[in-house]
């Protein structure tokens, strides 16, 4: 299995994500531009494979591999997802790379893609320091407890 295999999967997966040019820069600028489909039907292609997997799993009540009942809990709204989801997209559409693929960019050789990488620690860390002011506190008081 792919956590006991020593990055075969991650070496294996990247490598498709390349040869099929998910992790362009240009493909994803395409995409942001409405100039080409190919970046629409690869995320297509993810969510209709989720919304089978998910059907699968509860119609099936599938088990993880130790066992334990696979559980998928609905998640409430709040603004805070709009907002972030907005500061993720401006992010993703300014640099070209969501935070999956800053790594097979860098790898293939597109070092400016480091500045982008940097960018992503220090908005991780940001956005870790002022968590608890953020209007998602109910959300985080639920994970929290349970």
């Amino acid at each position: 299995m792919c956590p006991q295999d020593g990055g075969f999967c991650t070496i294996l997966k990247t490598k498709v994500f390349v040869k099929a040019e998910i992790v362009s820069w240009f493909r994803i600028q395409e995409m942001f531009r409405f100039e080409s489909l190919h970046m629409y039907g690869v995320i297509g292609t993810a969510v209709v494979v989720g919304m089978i997997s998910v059907f699968i799993i509860k119609k099936y009540k599938l088990k993880t591999v130790d066992g334990e009942n696979v559980v998928l809990t609905p998640k409430p709204y709040n603004k805070g997802v709009i907002i972030g989801g907005l500061i993720f997209g401006l992010g993703w559409a300014i640099t070209g790379a969501c935070p999956g693929p800053l790594f097979a960019q860098i790898g293939s050789g597109y070092s400016v893609i480091i500045v982008t990488f940097l960018s992503a620690v220090a908005g991780t860390w940001v956005y870790g320091y002022f968590q608890d002011k953020l209007p998602h506190k109910y959300f985080l008081l639920i994970i929290q407890h349970s």
